[in-house]
């Protein structure tokens, strides 16, 4: 089953890329006196990113943080709440600095022709970043510690850089597992559609290639029931991002046994009790901590000192749930045990 997903997505993407246009808008959170924006040059173009510090000291610890194929950047900086639901806000009052990018073709990144983005272009562009702050990014202050959290297909692009590039502290993984429910990812798929026919996305631009969940399907394909606010739906069906089907196949192959094997940085997996994509059939592997650690310590080596924590209740976008606090804590203790 697990090797099918190439072939699934590939299939998927032969089938709607035949579709039209339309484009992203990004709601953008409340600026930070402590935070700078920065433009990223890569081969396609420019990675659009904000570095924000902690207010509380200097930091030598960053985490590089990229959402999943159906987001942006307000992923990780939720505009409403964000006292509750900002994972970059909950990082940097816990004293790590935190650099929110979007990738190519995503909320203010360059957008190039739809059937040229991959995750590997992603994968090469996360590199550039991490060695561009243990540099200096863009004049910034050097970091001696770099992390990186993906969610969803950047988990993918997470893993693909790690094991191509062995120069991280650690790795964030959320939203992904080597147990991959394929029925329901062919579901959600089934609810994306042409951006053009969005009214988010009306005129924006986009090129065929870029699709966009309908109206009304991200509570069922991402969101654990009875587990959201109902204006945090309503932000993230404002801020829903388009995306190309080309990044998947490349980027479903992390999934597959043997790469993650390769990780030499310590690894935090997090998924969501109630994630229809990332849990197996019935959502067997997230029953609980100790069922997903058990479930995915077969595919990490020794020095990727796995953890893992399963978020009760929550779906797929574990950083809008009710009780995402409970996450956020679970990664501060991991960060703590790994870079202090």
């Amino acid at each position: 089953m697990r090797i099918s997903v190439r072939a699934i997505a590939t299939a998927a993407v032969s089938t709607l890329l035949c579709l039209t246009p339309g484009v992203a808008r990004a709601d953008q959170p409340a600026p930070s006196n402590h935070c700078r924006e920065i433009s990223f040059p890569v081969a396609q173009g420019t990675l659009a990113a904000t570095l924000c510090l902690p207010s509380d000291g200097p930091t030598d610890t960053v985490m590089v943080l990229m959402a999943g194929s159906n987001y942006n950047h307000t992923y990780w900086d939720f505009p409403y709440a964000p006292e509750t639901y900002s994972f970059r806000r909950a990082m940097n009052s816990a004293g790590y600095a935190t650099l929110v990018a979007d990738r190519l073709g995503n909320g203010a990144s360059s957008r190039p022709p739809s059937g040229s983005l991959t995750a590997s272009a992603t994968a090469e562009a996360l590199h550039g970043l991490v060695q561009g702050l243990r540099r200096g990014l863009s004049g910034a202050q050097p970091f001696g510690k770099v992390v990186i959290g993906g969610h969803s297909l950047s988990s993918g692009t997470s893993v693909m850089e790690a094991t191509a590039y062995h120069d991280v502290d650690g790795v964030l993984l959320t939203g992904y597992s080597h147990a991959l429910n394929i029925p329901e990812v062919l579901g959600v798929i089934s609810t994306y559609h042409q951006a053009a026919a969005d009214p988010e996305f009306t005129g924006r631009g986009h090129d065929s290639g870029y699709l966009v969940t309908r109206p009304g399907a991200r509570e069922g394909d991402f969101f654990g029931p009875g587990n959201v606010d109902p204006e945090v739906l309503a932000v993230d069906e404002r801020t829903k991002e388009a995306f190309s089907l080309t990044e998947y196949p490349d980027g479903l192959t992390s999934t597959l046994p043997g790469m993650s094997s390769f990780i030499t940085a310590p690894v935090l997996l997090v998924n969501g009790s109630m994630d229809r994509l990332s849990c197996g059939p019935g959502y067997s592997v997230c029953v609980d901590t100790a069922t997903l650690l058990a479930a995915e310590a077969p595919y990490f080596g020794p020095a990727a000192r796995l953890r893992a924590f399963v978020l009760p209740g929550s779906g797929h976008s574990v950083n809008l749930a009710r009780n995402t606090a409970d996450y956020h804590a679970a990664v501060v203790g991991w960060m703590k045990s790994i870079v202090g």
